[in-house]
């Protein structure tokens, strides 16, 4: 099991359908899962199509997945975007900041860190010090 993180809290997935690999993604699929590895432009015309994207954390000191968000929100991707694996409340911030809109950690993770310590960094907007360098 699972839990879904975003700005309010901890909650259960709530995403109805399935979730294909994207070698096994085929035409209407509406949720593919990426490694952190996977090269986005493999997608190609079908990020309209994708209601979630969900990019694999193999580890949390592994933050390929953050410039991989980047990049498929800069090739304009609107969807929901879900970073998945044992990432720590720490990495919350960052998380947001490159794009994602939850985190779906472990239930092990969630019970040593946990909701209030994610809460705790629930307000990413408000202390991104590199947004107030660049004022």
């Amino acid at each position: 099991m699972s839990v879904i993180v975003t700005d309010k809290g901890f909650s259960a997935d709530d995403w109805p359908g399935a979730i294909a690999s994207l070698e096994a993604l085929e035409d209407g699929a509406e949720a593919v899962d990426l490694t952190n590895t996977d090269d986005p432009a493999r997608l190609g015309n079908r990020l309209e199509q994708l209601g979630l994207i969900r990019i694999a954390f193999p580890s949390f000191s592994d933050g390929r997945g953050f410039t991989l968000a980047k990049r498929l929100r800069r090739m304009g991707y609107r969807g929901r975007l879900r970073a998945h694996g044992p990432l720590i409340a720490d990495q919350y911030a960052m998380a947001r900041r490159s794009g994602f809109d939850e985190v779906e950690i472990p239930d092990d993770l969630a019970a040593r860190q946990p909701e209030d310590q994610w809460l705790f960094r629930a307000d990413w907007q408000n202390h991104d010090y590199q947004s107030q360098l660049k004022r």
